[in-house]
């Protein structure tokens, strides 16, 4: 790194670095926000935040094959983003939080008043 001064006052300096998330967390909202890098993701999570459905229900409301859509939910269930429950041979999927819809509504609300 190059050797210039910083510009910011010393309490600014300590401000940042005090409210500077730790590695490990950076790299867990790194895992988190990839979850919103993908427009299957996207509309999976959309439709979820809608209603809890299983694979099939997803796939033919998306018009997106059941692999794709299976391969997607591991993904999401990975990072706790969704979580399932089991009925009979079915299983169901739902948003792990209403939290995730609200990142999903910011991010459109955000879009919309830069006018993108």
């Amino acid at each position: 790194m190059e050797n210039t001064k910083i510009l910011l006052k010393q309490e600014k300096v300590d401000d940042v670095k005090y409210y500077l998330p730790e590695e490990k967390m950076c790299l867990k909202l790194a895992d988190f926000f990839s979850m919103f890098s993908d427009r299957t993701r996207i509309k999976i999570l959309s439709a979820l935040a809608v209603s809890e459905m299983c694979v099939n229900d997803i796939s033919r409301i998306l018009s997106i094959n059941q692999t794709t859509v299976s391969h997607q939910l591991k993904l999401l269930k990975s990072t706790g983003t969704v979580k399932f429950r089991r009925e009979g041979k079915i299983i169901y999927y739902s948003l792990a939080s209403d939290m995730i819809n609200d990142c999903l509504l910011t991010g459109v609300d955000y879009l919309q008043s830069v006018a993108i």
